[in-house]
């Protein structure tokens, strides 16, 4: 399986790298990787009402020109449906016996998702109601990458 994380921005706290380093290093038994970065929209002289969607608008075009032209497309966003982990494991085992051979997650930056990307996606998903960074999200997500590959192959992992 492959699973390809397109996010916007590259990752500034190195607490968070070395988690993303670990778990990109675990998620190798399981699946090819792949963390494509997309270039933040800038902020400077956007004073217009709209900015935000500006800027949106503007990153989730970098996102949609990344985004594979295969695969399953899933948005991470606070709006879309939660899931439980077991769920997710269930959910990627489902989405291989349908035939998905790449998934793709959507990460957003600082402003969230634009609504084309929102628009383009097979499937939102919210890893949880709460607010999280992006980066912390990228974070997040491959550790229940990791946590539904383990279920999904029924081997041991904490709760």
């Amino acid at each position: 399986m492959e699973i390809n994380v397109i996010a916007v921005g590259k990752i500034k706290e190195d607490y968070i790298v070395q988690g993303i380093n670990e778990y990109t290093q675990r998620l190798s038994s399981y699946c090819n990787l792949n963390i494509i970065e997309v270039k933040e929209a800038s902020m400077a002289g956007k004073n217009e009402k709209n900015a935000g969607d500006i800027i949106k608008k503007k990153e989730g075009e970098r996102l949609l020109e990344k985004l594979p032209e295969r695969g399953y497309d899933i948005a991470l966003d606070a709006r879309g449906k939660p899931m439980t982990s077991e769920g997710l494991a269930k959910s990627i085992n489902n989405l291989q016996v349908k035939g998905h051979s790449s998934l793709n997650f959507l990460i957003g930056g600082s402003l969230g998702l634009s609504e084309e990307v929102l628009d383009s996606v097979d499937y939102s998903l919210a890893l949880s109601r709460m607010t999280f960074t992006h980066q912390m999200i990228r974070l997040i997500l491959l550790e229940q990458l990791y946590r539904a590959f383990k279920i999904k192959s029924n081997e041991p992992y904490h709760k």
